[in-house]
């Protein structure tokens, strides 16, 4: 079995988006009782993330965008952000605590005291750009724990893997150009943010190092494991990663309400189980995965167990 941390902190719930929003506390707590419930909880090495430190935000974000989401902590009701994003007074060290909770994970796996992580975090991060909060998203997180692979680990190939339901338009932005970080993006399209067609392949030097695969609504389990066989696993063994990251998104589960695809629980264990078997093979299993949307309680916090059987199994 593997030694797989579970990265999580009580102060991410304090992230208030007031009623009615679908990236609400009750996503965690949801994720969190129902493996408490199960034999999958004794299993994992419980981790608590801290704060990322200003300089690893600076590497992903403007000051005047640290400053904007800093500015929250002077609040007293839930603002809002951007047309679809709200923040509170305890939205500034939620999100410091889901861009460190990245980082955390990096330094326990190169420490040697774990093979693998889950980082149960919100607010999610991959829409979040440079200067611009959007999509739920305030910093982002996978683009920060990329940057700090870089920059503090001398890491110098770092494969991010994202298949939450919408594409990651701010995790693409941040490496379009940069030909040391490959991107890949399965996402429902037409949709939110409507980036990611497969015509975007990254800029200048990071030319090839974007994949886009966009999906109708309705592709299942079976499409997507097509994608990984005939996409994925080919360019992840041309470009050999030193260090793989997954935005974790569980929307494109059949049940979800802000996505059309078809994927069920066993789909998300054989996603997982592939992109094993690509960590294993070229970064000596070093696999961090950070939790982006899902927002269907029942059916995300089935689909994050069998994401976290297949990091678990040997």
């Amino acid at each position: 079995m593997s030694r797989t941390a579970f990265f999580y902190h009580p102060d991410l719930l304090f992230h208030d988006t007031g009623n009615g929003h679908p990236e609400r506390s009750s996503r965690l707590e949801a994720i969190v009782q129902h493996l408490q419930a199960g034999p999958l909880w004794e299993q994992l090495l419980h981790r608590q993330p801290h704060e990322a430190p200003r300089d690893a935000l600076l590497r992903v974000h403007s000051s005047a965008h640290l400053e904007l989401v800093a500015a929250l902590d002077q609040t007293d009701r839930p603002v809002q952000l951007s047309p679809d994003t709200v923040g509170s007074p305890g939205s500034h060290r939620a999100a410091l605590l889901a861009a460190g909770a990245g980082i955390a994970a990096i330094d326990a796996i190169f420490a040697g005291e774990i093979d693998n992580a889950f980082c149960c975090v919100r607010p999610p991060g991959h829409h979040a750009e440079f200067e611009q909060i959007m999509g739920f998203c305030l910093f982002n997180n996978v683009a920060i724990a990329a940057q700090y692979l870089r920059a503090e680990c001398g890491v110098s190939r770092v494969a991010i893997i994202d298949w939450d339901v919408h594409h990651g338009n701010g995790t693409q932005h941040s490496f379009e150009s940069d030909n040391s970080v490959f991107f890949f993006s399965i996402h429902q399209y037409p949709h939110y943010p409507g980036t990611g067609t497969a015509s975007e392949r990254g800029l200048g030097p990071g030319q090839g190092q974007t994949m886009n695969i966009p999906v109708h609504a309705g592709s299942s389990d079976t499409d997507y494991l097509l994608h990984f066989e005939q996409d994925l696993i080919p360019a992840i063994d041309e470009f050999k990663p030193e260090f793989i990251l997954i935005s974790a998104g569980f929307d494109a589960h059949r049940n979800d309400p802000l996505g059309q695809i078809q994927l069920s629980e066993e789909g998300y264990r054989a996603l997982t189980l592939h992109i094993r078997q690509l960590a294993n093979r070229h970064c000596s299993g070093r696999l961090v995965s950070l939790l982006e949307g899902g927002y269907h309680l029942t059916s995300t916090a089935l689909s994050i167990e069998a994401h976290l059987q297949a990091l678990l199994a040997d």
